[in-house]
């Protein structure tokens, strides 16, 4: 079958990468793609938000399934796009419709569904220029610090963790009034700081029945230590050594099974993949959010972990039978190291010509941020790279990482030395 992927980062290429691996692929379309994935299928200059354009090489290339990666045109409408054209109703869409997505676009109703549906999170109140006054004295019922989110997407950074009382009252006007995350930012929720160790899970369901993947533990901050800024994510690990078989029984019962029970109580109709964002606070899981996608670079760990067709499921999808589809992991262990462009994640130079990638050897490197320019593969991105390794153990994994990292180069890039650092010192009884 002919299966197109929408996305151009380090995930989209992972996805790829893993989807061509299937017996039941005829051929393999990205849009927009990036030069890891020219190698691979082929690139489609469209932009991920023209659903005209889309669907016009859909009909074109006689695609069956369609792959979303990243979040905004999910959020945006395109399953419901294709649901409602007589001419795409044969073409199968991996991922949610606009309703379902919320659970990502909308911080508040992410909020009220784990409420409704007795799904363990922080506790929290929603704020806008109506209520803005009533903020301090929901302030004054937390104990420092204080979480602020964007209600909206905010590219991964509408979400603050502030000490001060005063400074997060300043921030909260900031956000509603003087819009510093744009309209994400005209409603913000407020919640109380959960502290414990994080840890991402993935499903895939169609509607009724899901499918648990690998878990995955990312380090989202630019500096070693976790200092700095925010960042998309500077590597990941999978599996997760505190993720225990009990502590996986409770984030299958209290989280992950409510959650696809919930959205089929509540007349929502979900198939792709639901991302969770967990923490493990005192041996028990809550939700920090949800995604309606696969994270990055999350996926550049996870996929290598399952030996079964990727292709298989979303035909399980489309066909209703995705509850008989077996899946299996690779046990062993899977790191990702981002080597990214100076400067990020804040302001960085494209452009920059990448050397060394044939050199690689042992691992994968997906790319995440790049070009093809005059025969050459240049940066294009903040994250440009994800070099990925299996191997036995975790320590053994890392080794593979940064060595294959090393054999890479192009001017001003960085990466964090100390990725997997913390878990060779966990115990399970994170």
């Amino acid at each position: 079958m002919n299966v197109l992927v929408i996305g151009s980062g380090g995930r989209e290429h992972a996805l790829t990468w893993k989807i061509a691996q299937s017996s039941h692929l005829r051929n393999m379309f990205i849009a927009p793609g990036n030069a890891g994935t020219a190698q691979i299928g082929t690139n489609l200059d469209i932009d991920p938000m023209d659903f005209d354009g889309i669907k016009a090489a859909v009909l074109e290339n006689e695609i069956e399934i369609i792959v979303v990666g990243p979040e905004g045109p999910l959020v945006a409408g395109i399953s419901d796009y294709f649901t409602a054209d007589p001419e795409l109703k044969g073409v199968t869409v991996i991922g949610p419709n606009k309703h379902a997505a919320q659970l990502e676009g909308s911080k508040e109703f992410a909020k009220e569904f784990m409420v409704r549906h007795n799904i363990p999170t922080a506790k929290y109140k929603s704020f806008t220029r109506k209520n803005l006054n009533d903020a301090e004295a929901f302030l004054n019922t937390l104990k420092p610090p204080f979480v602020l989110k964007a209600d909206g997407l905010a590219a991964g950074k509408g979400v603050l963790i502030i000490e001060d009382l005063q400074e997060a009252l300043n921030e909260l006007s900031s956000m509603v009034k003087d819009s510093k995350f744009g309209a994400a930012g005209n409603k913000v929720v407020i919640e109380e700081f959960l502290k414990g160790v994080e840890v991402s899970m993935f499903v895939i369901s169609d509607g009724a029945s899901f499918k648990l993947l690998p878990e995955a533990k990312d380090y989202k901050r630019i500096g070693e230590g976790d200092t700095g800024l925010n960042t998309g994510g500077m590597g990941a690990i999978s599996p997760v050594p505190f993720v225990n078989q009990e502590f996986m029984e409770k984030v299958k019962n209290q989280i992950i099974i409510p959650t696809v029970k919930g959205l089929k109580a509540d007349g929502i109709h979900y198939q792709g993949f639901i991302f969770f964002g967990l923490i493990k606070v005192a041996g028990d899981p809550y939700v920090i959010e949800y995604n309606c996608r696969l994270g990055d670079p999350e996926t550049e760990v996870i996929l290598p972990r399952i030996k079964s067709d990727l292709l298989h499921f979303f035909e399980g999808i489309a066909s209703n039978t995705l509850s008989e589809c077996d899946i299996e992991f690779d046990e062993r262990t899977a790191a990702t190291v981002i080597a990214a462009s100076g400067g990020y994640p804040e302001k960085y130079e494209k452009g920059k010509r990448i050397h060394g990638l044939p050199q690689v050897k042992n691992a994968i490197v997906f790319h995440a941020g790049t070009s093809l320019k005059d025969g050459n593969v240049v940066t294009a991105g903040g994250r440009v790279l994800a070099v990925t390794a299996v191997g036995a153990d975790l320590e053994d994994t890392l080794e593979k990482s940064y060595k294959a990292i090393q054999e890479i180069g192009f001017d001003q890039m960085y990466y964090r030395k100390d990725i997997g650092a913390d878990l060779k010192k966990t115990t399970t009884k994170a």
